[in-house]
């Protein structure tokens, strides 16, 4: 069992970047993950970060066993686990079960900005424009001032209005 400080998982990343080799990045995070014990870091947000790697080293399947077990671990992520599931449904051309996740998200209320955020970028990546700002507004209503994330919704959310062809309104103004 390991204590996983953020150090660590920086030394971890950076010699991925350096190789350039999501494939190994994204082994040696879920290794880390099952070795976990303690840390700076969830053993959920190691999982996420995981299973991120193999998304980008194209292994969708893969990722999507780290994001299952990121929810089953329930530790705090970031944003939820399961709003990355639904993106890697998405990928693997499984939109309808996509959708059923992102509703259920929805249903369950209490949603994050972070994961708003992810779930409206998804969804605009995939063609929803109309479906991505209503995601982007809904978060951008609740936001706190303070939320860490709300600056980088705000130009999502304004970016979709633009390929809309929408006029700006009194939320886009608050992008500067």
């Amino acid at each position: 069992m390991a204590h996983v400080t953020r150090e660590h998982l920086d030394r971890l990343l950076e010699q991925a970047l350096l190789a350039d080799d999501h494939s190994s990045l994204a082994s040696r995070l879920y290794d880390v993950a099952l070795d976990y014990s303690s840390g700076d870091v969830s053993r959920a947000s190691i999982l996420v970060l995981a299973a991120e790697e193999w998304r980008a080293a194209g292994q969708p399947a893969r990722a999507m066993e780290c994001f299952q077990r990121a929810v089953e671990d329930g530790g705090e992520a970031g944003f939820d686990p399961r709003a990355g599931i639904a993106d890697t449904l998405f990928e693997l051309d499984r939109p309808d079960e996509a959708r059923e996740v992102i509703e259920t998200i929805r249903k369950e209320g209490d949603v994050s900005t972070a994961t708003a955020h992810t779930i409206a970028e998804t969804l605009v990546a995939y063609g929803d424009l109309r479906g991505g700002l209503e995601w982007a507004t809904q978060a951008a209503l609740r936001c706190e001032e303070n939320d860490p994330e709300q600056v980088a919704l705000l130009r999502t959310r304004y970016r979709i209005r633009v390929d809309l062809g929408l006029p700006e309104d009194e939320l886009d103004e608050l992008v500067s």
